[in-house]
């Protein structure tokens, strides 16, 4: 953690919505003139697409999983270090995954490439990190311990699904077949470096749909933020004084279900 570099990670699985908190957060950022570092966690992946494929073919192949939610398909200990780098310093480096062709008209290159290496820019007042791993702790890395700020994104697990098919097949191409079964093989990764993070954030935010998601692979709609109910949970009431009574009375229809809790 760091007074004078400090670190907002906002983490998630794939088809959480993270990406929504970090424009959010950008936008916030632009309004009150804050210089931000923005890293995303994708460009952290050990391979490019097609590497990728090749490398959970051959996993398959012989029993096993390799998956971008575990540490074999990232630089995780390379995350440890820009995040130490850029507490101590301010400083580090980025580059960008190139998704689709949005991306490539962005950054240059292809879709499904990494973007070389570039210096972070200068004089940054923060980082932002969105992506899979801010709040990650295993026997090889501790990247929680330098984050300032650690946001939890978790919707219930069936709008999440049904979140991640959808952005497949309209952004990425993909068919349900195929997005679903990349839920089942990142399963085993999920449970074990996913979700233990939301044990370590400082809020989580969790979307709770009010219509029938049932069977998320079967779903064509995703639910609207009319047709759900958003929880906040403040776990570090050390670090974070909220003013529930003043969300309250900004946020029309907002309860409290627990003490720390609003709805």
């Amino acid at each position: 953690m760091s007074k004078k570099h400090p670190i907002i990670a906002v983490t998630g699985s794939s088809g959480a919505g993270t990406t929504n908190i970090k424009e959010a957060f950008e936008k916030i950022f632009n309004r009150q003139g804050i210089k931000a570092a923005v890293i995303e966690g994708d460009s952290y992946h050990r391979y490019n697409r097609e590497e990728m494929e090749r490398l959970t073919r051959q996993a398959m192949r012989e029993g096993r999983h390799i998956t971008h939610f575990g540490p074999e398909g990232n630089l995780l200990k390379e995350l440890e270090a820009g995040f130490k780098e850029y507490a101590e310093h301010g400083t580090g480096k980025q580059r960008f995954y190139i998704h689709n062709d949005a991306d490539a008209a962005r950054h240059g290159g292809t879709p499904g490439t990494l973007t070389p290496w570039k210096p972070l820019p200068e004089n940054t007042d923060l980082m932002l990190y969105e992506g899979l791993h801010g709040g990650l702790i295993t026997d090889e890395v501790n990247i929680a311990r330098y984050v300032d700020v650690l946001i939890g994104i978790t919707p219930i697990i069936n709008l999440e699904w049904i979140q991640k098919i959808q952005r497949d097949k309209a952004v990425r191409g993909y068919s349900s077949e195929d997005a679903t079964g990349m839920i089942l093989e990142r399963m085993y990764d999920y449970v074990h470096y996913i979700t233990p993070q939301f044990s370590r954030t400082d809020i989580n935010l969790q979307r709770v749909p009010t219509i029938d998601t049932a069977n998320p692979f079967g779903a064509v709609h995703i639910p609207s933020s009319d047709e759900s109910f958003t929880v906040l949970h403040v776990r570090n009431r050390e670090k974070l004084a909220v003013d529930f009574l003043y969300l309250l009375d900004m946020l029309h229809g907002s309860f409290m279900s627990t003490p720390y809790t609003i709805v």
